[in-house]
């Protein structure tokens, strides 16, 4: 088994649980910033919903510039989101379905100028990057539904809002 199969089944486990969360998003409440340093509710949903596709598009490298920060784009719909999820996920399923056992053990760079701020296997990219940084901001999600009064949909377990486990 290539060491890229755990991965993409979590990948896709965490997938169905974070289209539920982002199928929580009223359209009305898109621009709301719990702070004026936040993101907002769509800025970040769009962030969750993009962030497979362009972790994996990233590994394709060897070495990039270390990034400057931008905000996410702010979109227009909820269905926009979970269209950008979708596509997202098919893309880093094809990509880092394609790699090879050596391909993710290939030292993966951060670059400024000519210094070298970050390296590690790409293997390590995808969990660190794209797993969990996933996880980070899904856990701040939940916070912004429940500061919005929004019922929080269970994650791995029950929520004050949601109990998979009852019937």
């Amino acid at each position: 088994m290539s060491m890229i199969q755990p991965l993409l089944a979590e990948l896709e486990m965490e997938a169905a649980t974070l289209k539920r969360h982002l199928s929580a998003i009223p359209d009305a409440k898109l621009g709301w910033k719990p702070h004026a340093k936040s993101m907002s509710l769509g800025q970040l949903a769009h962030h969750m919903a993009t962030l497979p596709g362009n972790v994996a598009g990233l590994i394709q490298q060897t070495a990039v510039p270390a990034p400057e920060f931008a905000l996410p784009q702010q979109p227009k719909s909820k269905a926009e989101i979970l269209a950008a999820l979708d596509a997202s996920l098919a893309q880093a399923k094809t990509l880092l379905g394609g790699m090879s056992d050596a391909d993710l053990m290939a030292e993966f760079r951060v670059m400024a100028g000519d210094k070298s701020v970050m390296a590690m296997p790409r293997i390590a990219v995808a969990r660190a990057i794209l797993l969990n940084h996933l996880y980070h901001h899904r856990g701040q999600f939940t916070v912004y539904l429940r500061l919005l009064d929004i019922k929080v949909p269970a994650t791995y377990g029950n929520t004050a809002d949601e109990n998979p486990f009852k019937m």
